[in-house]
């Protein structure tokens, strides 16, 4: 298991900002890539963003625009800075890690985001 350390996160009124941050803790694990996805209760978990460790990145279209994903490859760190939220923003917020040596992703533990209108 490849622990992923989340922070960030919170509340905020519609139009407004939130950054998350995410590290890959305990030493190397070949991570290629890093992203974040949020799940709503009932619903499925979905892609928000994702990053390689090239830079290459993936948004969802409810997010392009107002969303950006970096990271420090070195570090195997990542960010995501989320502006001009919205009420549908409000999800738990879950960073994924990607190994070359594993088959399965890892998942961090999930922070808070909520929108207030």
């Amino acid at each position: 298991q490849v622990p992923l350390v989340e922070s960030g996160g919170g509340s905020v009124q519609a139009g407004g900002s939130l950054s998350l941050s995410c590290a890959v803790s305990g030493g190397y694990f070949s991570i290629n890539v890093m992203g974040w996805y949020r799940q709503v209760l009932g619903n499925q978990r979905e892609l928000v963003a994702k990053i390689t460790k090239g830079g290459s990145t993936v948004y969802a279209d409810s997010v392009k625009g107002r969303f950006t994903i970096s990271r420090d490859g070195a570090k195997d760190m990542v960010w995501l800075q989320m502006n001009s939220l919205k009420p549908e923003d409000t999800a738990v917020y879950y960073c994924n890690a990607e190994s070359t040596w594993y088959s399965s992703p890892f998942w961090g533990q999930g922070t808070q985001v909520t929108v207030s209108s």
